[in-house]
């Protein structure tokens, strides 16, 4: 017992450095292979964009009319470094309960200059509430490989802005967009390097929501008609510009986007969509989401993999994972202590009951390159896209040298016995 109780506190000591660290860029030595590290160094920048008359849907919630106000979204922004360059950045940010402070820690360097070349541009966008340090594992993943991207604060909807959701509702795809506008005009050495008219959204949760309605999925009029309950619903009118069919709508989706991620989106289970919006989406479209999502519905995630039938998607599920399957970077060291402004450790916004989250980063990193590199660089990564759906039913058939043989049909990328509690579903468009 004595043995065993030693080995234990060995193996924890030796977890506690990285564990400290907070550390959002671990790849795992059973990652699926387009999970590890591009081969350009990482820089990231702060940059904040402001939209100078933007509807104010607190304002018009407190006092009617349509006022509007200047809305401030502050981005990090990850990109290409220069050959050389050598990572040394952490991220001051807070924890889900506004109040924390905790530091993260990453492979990029603050203010780097950029590698030469032209780059796709990406954008994530977190949930209701999150950061923009939510989704950092991917930003810098993707990064490496030869991507900018950029995470906004998107305001009423962070951890320490948190105010009615009817206002994340109303905003949330117009973020996106004058995001990709704002990336489209940057100047400098960042706008020299950023390709915006090769672009895609990312979206978890409520950036999930955003990112199918900027991709082509208008509301439904069960959306727009909805009166309860309070604080849910905007006032009146201010959801019609993402209307199905409406020419604000149209006007909103851009043919810069060539492909949207959905993570976990919100809105299906509350007929936010019907068949008829949802088949107004045209963009290549990956979601993801876990089997037992409780938030978003599986069912209803289900649904919109079905409705989307203008173009091909493709559905990825972590089998027994619950909302927070793949997007969130790891919980931080001081998540995992009791909060007293939320009641309870703040550790569930972050983490699983079933999956390791650098298990699931490590898979979402995987997928979301394959997928972004088909439609934004144009490479064929076709072999990780086109597989066996249920993981369960690929068959590993090697021969002596490790060459495939004709049975070999196992998921691409994927070591052996990798791949289980998976499903990757594909369907056509016109199906």
């Amino acid at each position: 017992m004595r043995h065993l109780m030693l080995a234990a506190a060995a193996t924890l000591a030796c977890a506690a450095p990285a564990l400290s660290e907070n550390r959002i860029d671990l790849i795992r030595p059973d990652a699926p292979e387009l999970a590890a590290r591009g081969p350009h160094p990482v820089g990231v920048r702060a940059q904040s964009f402001t939209d100078p008359d933007r509807i104010d849907v607190i304002a018009a919630i407190e006092q009617g009319g349509t006022p509007t106000a200047e809305r401030v979204l502050q981005t990090e922004i990850w990109y290409p470094a220069a050959d050389g360059t050598e990572a040394g950045t952490t991220y001051d940010t807070i924890l889900r309960d506004g109040v924390t402070p905790t530091v993260l820690t990453g492979s990029a360097a603050r203010d780097a200059a950029p590698a030469e070349g032209s780059f796709p541009l990406v954008i994530l966008s977190h949930g209701y509430p999150g950061n923009r340090y939510l989704m950092s594992h991917l930003a810098e993943n993707l990064a490496s490989k030869g991507y900018v991207v950029v995470a906004a604060d998107h305001p009423e909807s962070t951890y320490d802005d948190q105010q009615a959701f009817a206002s994340t509702l109303v905003n949330r795809a117009v973020d996106q967009r004058f995001l990709l506008d704002s990336m489209a005009g940057l100047e400098g050495d960042l706008g020299a390097i950023t390709d915006a008219e090769r672009a895609a959204v990312v979206g978890y949760s409520m950036g999930g929501y955003g990112a199918l309605i900027f991709g082509g999925a208008g509301l439904s009029p069960t959306a727009l008609e909805r009166t309860e309950p309070a604080g849910f619903v905007p006032p009146a009118g201010l959801l019609d510009r993402l209307a199905a069919g409406s020419e604000d709508h149209a006007a909103l989706v851009d043919p810069r986007i060539k492909a949207v991620v959905a993570i976990a989106p919100w809105g299906r289970q509350h007929e936010f969509w019907d068949a008829d919006g949802l088949n107004d989406l045209a963009k290549p479209l990956l979601l993801v989401s876990g089997s037992d999502d409780d938030v978003s519905i599986y069912d209803a995630i289900r649904q919109v993999f079905d409705q989307t039938t203008a173009t091909t998607r493709h559905l990825l599920t972590f089998d027994h994972a619950n909302h927070n399957a793949a997007a969130p970077i790891p919980a931080p060291a001081e998540a995992w202590a009791f909060s007293e402004t939320l009641g309870r450790a703040p550790f569930d916004h972050y983490a699983d009951p079933v999956w390791d989250s650098v298990r699931m980063n490590n898979i979402l990193q995987h997928f979301t390159t394959a997928f972004l590199d088909q439609h934004l660089k144009g490479e064929d990564r076709g072999a990780f896209l086109d597989l066996v759906p249920d993981a369960e039913d690929g068959v590993w058939s090697v021969d002596d040298a490790g060459t495939p043989d004709a049975a070999h049909n196992y998921w691409a990328g994927f070591p052996e016995r990798s791949a289980k509690g998976l499903m990757f579903e594909t369907k056509p468009a016109g199906q």
